[in-house]
């Protein structure tokens, strides 16, 4: 059991930080010096074990530092089709292993939030955590009545570290801030949504919200909070079974069983797109369990994108293809995913526009798509670039492109073969989900 001690201030994580960009400085220096006095045949040997030691150090202090650069990180490990292999296989560990608080930590944090040690509130309660994530750990447990449930413990200051970290990343980006290709407003929409990420009591909303609204979705299985035994930093839920993608893979390696599970991500997202209005929008591979009916059990619901009228116009000129009226529904696609840019930067705006429907038309092929395909994956990457250079980074559009981005990793890595267009028909025949807000 590691440790997991009170996240430092700002000082002290940004001295971590500093020392990790130091020593894989050096590294780097000592493996272009090999490659300078070594044979040439060992090169490509030589620079898999640097990109390995050069990631596991990576890995293991986002892993220790927790908070947002752990959640950032994360985020980086869906990049399979962008990263090394070796790159990818160590930042993958981040997405539910961070190192775990000690047992007696664990008590105690429970205790000041709910009054109450576990053992005192729960039947059972073991003590190692299921999962150990970026802001807090998951424990199972049985209640009183028999229930079996997961108990999620925030980590101790986690909300103080966060906003630290963003102070430090704001420092290390000001070039780009001040050029305009990542401006304020999307680095602060990104903190303000994982800020909201600590409050558990938000969580268990966004439960209740999406265990009704995704009841049209059969296969889809959604944790059910326990109110009286939840706080704002200790969220007690029903208990998800399944197992995690990469799990899953390892015993299912049918084609047609790939399908459709590719064909129920697909029907899931774009349900939620098109009739909800609301994404979950972190979309890493942890938070997906499938059992052997092919069920999806979808975890975490810290994160959660609810759209803004400028979002739900943006979904509506993809439904209706509105470029396909000519000028006018070009532009008014132009400026849904520009904003004020469109008028500002009309040509470059009507490129990324232009991108963005050349990406669309192939995803949406009118046939099936094989997202085994690396250039569905390169094309997305590419508009981001593009969006990113013409300083069109919109922030009320961050968290539901991470949601979409994740939706196609998922994909990608399940080598799926899917009707897209057939799933876009399937949903447009659901009704609008009409219930209540969280």
């Amino acid at each position: 059991m590691v440790n997991a001690h009170q996240p430092e201030g700002r000082l002290g994580r940004g001295l971590r930080m500093g020392r990790l960009g130091l020593s894989l400085t050096g590294s780097y220096l000592g493996y272009q010096i090999q490659n300078f006095i070594g044979d040439a045949g060992g090169k490509d040997e030589r620079r898999k074990v640097f990109q390995q030691k050069a990631s596991r150090k990576i890995r293991n202090e986002l892993q220790s530092l927790k908070g947002a650069v752990m959640k950032l990180g994360q985020a980086l490990s869906m990049q399979t089709h962008l990263l090394p292999d070796e790159a990818a296989a160590e930042l993958a560990h981040l997405q539910m292993r961070a190192p775990a608080m000690h047992p007696t930590l664990t008590r105690a944090q429970f205790k000041a939030s709910m009054g109450r040690y576990p053992e005192e509130v729960f039947k059972e309660f073991n003590p190692e955590p299921l999962a150990a994530a970026s802001l807090g750990q998951v424990h199972r447990a049985v209640m009183k009545d028999g229930r079996v449930v997961a108990v999620k413990i925030q980590y101790p200051a986690i909300r103080k570290s966060i906003e630290n970290d963003f102070k430090l990343l704001r420092s290390a980006v000001l070039p780009g801030r001040l050029s305009g290709h990542l401006p304020p407003e999307a680095l602060a929409e990104i903190e303000t949504g994982i800020l909201k990420e600590t409050s558990y009591f938000n969580e268990a909303r966004n439960l209740k919200f999406f265990g009704r609204a995704l009841a049209a979705l059969p296969y889809v299985k959604v944790p059910e909070p326990v109110t009286e035994l939840s706080t704002d930093r200790v969220l007690t839920m029903s208990f998800m079974e399944g197992v995690t993608l990469d799990a899953w893979l390892e015993t299912h390696s049918s084609q047609r069983q790939r399908d459709l599970l590719g064909h129920r991500l697909g029907e899931l997202f774009h349900y939620q797109f098109r009739r909800v209005r609301a994404v979950h929008s972190d979309p890493h591979p942890g938070n997906y369990l499938f059992d052997r009916d092919l069920n999806i059990h979808l975890v975490d619901f810290g994160s959660v994108c609810f759209f803004t009228p400028r979002m739900t116009a943006l979904v509506d000129c993809f439904t209706h293809r509105i470029w396909e009226e000519g000028e006018s529904g070009m532009e008014r696609l132009s400026r849904s995913v520009c904003g004020g840019n469109a008028e500002k930067a009309p040509a470059r705006a009507r490129r990324t526009a232009a991108l963005t429907i050349a990406f669309y038309n192939a995803v949406f092929s009118g046939g099936v798509v094989d997202f085994g395909d690396p250039k569905i994956m390169l094309t997305l990457v590419g508009l981001w670039k593009e969006c990113l250079r013409n300083k069109f980074v919109c922030p009320d559009l961050i968290f539901a492109s991470r949601a979409e981005m994740g939706l196609y990793n998922l994909l990608h890595r399940l080598r799926a073969k899917v009707d897209t267009t057939a799933i876009l028909q399937e949903v447009s025949r659901m009704p609008e989900y009409q219930g209540p807000p969280a």
